[in-house]
């Protein structure tokens, strides 16, 4: 009651009719001051603004033409192994010897490279067809590595040209020598089986590795380059790691994808 009788006295006071009303506080008025151009801001960039998004998909460390698979076009017994892994030999030289029952044979490369792989030993019995080495198509020490990334095929159309690209390179501490840079190159639009991507990293386990989740789409990604480092190429680290890359190294990439906008407006 005693609260009651004060406000009726207050509005009984004629000496207190012309004083001025305050509608709001300084403070709130700041508080509506910031409410607004927030949400002018908020508006400016729904309508103009973007959002970038990436995709992660799992890559290797390739020169451009891939690699290929040497087959024996002969069925006998290995009885020698002419070549070394990690060696560079030009097109057409011996890599094995095998006995067959019209006298010896020679398998040869098909394509210049470096043998990555050698899957037969002498004494071997291997049959026509049979896969006897992987060799990369290399000509130079020179050559530049590409990462090629094997994206979902959902995302493929949604990759832009030079769009940026980091990688996690296995071999590489990240949290010490950072991400590997890149951009996109070119973007296989077809999907690959795991044949295709065999035939061109020439290993048959990573054609069915990378196809485990369904048929990729292969992204060849150019890395950039910085003579500074000991690798070559750049990195987000200043130096990058103190030692070279080499081919057939896994790697992690995350490609930025084309920017999507926030909001679709819906006319009448």
């Amino acid at each position: 009651m005693q609260f009651r009788q004060q406000a009726l006295a207050k509005l009984q006071s004629p000496e207190e009719l012309d004083l001025p009303v305050r509608f709001a506080r300084p403070q709130g008025w700041l508080v509506l001051s910031v409410t607004v151009v927030v949400m002018a801001a908020a508006s400016v960039w729904a309508v103009t603004g973007s959002v970038a998004s990436t995709v992660g998909a799992p890559a290797i460390l390739t020169h451009g033409q891939g690699s290929y698979i040497l087959q024996s076009p002969v069925a006998g017994q290995v009885t020698a192994v002419l070549a070394e892994q990690g060696q560079r030999l030009p097109a057409n030289s011996p890599v094995l010897k095998v006995r067959t029952a019209k006298g010896e044979t020679v398998v040869r490369t098909v394509a210049a490279g470096r043998v990555t792989a050698l899957a037969a030993t002498i004494g071997q019995i291997i049959s026509t067809g049979a896969n006897v080495a992987a060799v990369e198509k290399v000509a130079h020490t020179k050559d530049a590595l590409y990462a090629t990334v094997y994206v979902p095929a959902g995302n493929a159309a949604s990759i832009p040209d030079k769009a940026a690209v980091d990688l996690t390179v296995s071999s590489v501490p990240t949290q010490e020598y950072g991400v590997l840079r890149g951009h996109v190159k070119s973007v296989d639009r077809s999907a690959q089986s795991a044949q295709q991507i065999a035939a061109f990293l020439g290993d048959n386990q990573l054609g069915e590795q990378f196809t485990k989740d369904g048929r990729p789409v292969a992204v060849l990604v150019q890395l950039d380059r910085k003579a500074s480092t000991k690798s070559g190429y750049k990195w987000s680290s200043t130096d990058g790691p103190p030692f070279s890359l080499t081919s057939m190294t896994m790697a992690e990439a995350s490609i930025e994808l084309a920017d999507e906008r926030p909001v679709d407006w819906l006319l009448p």
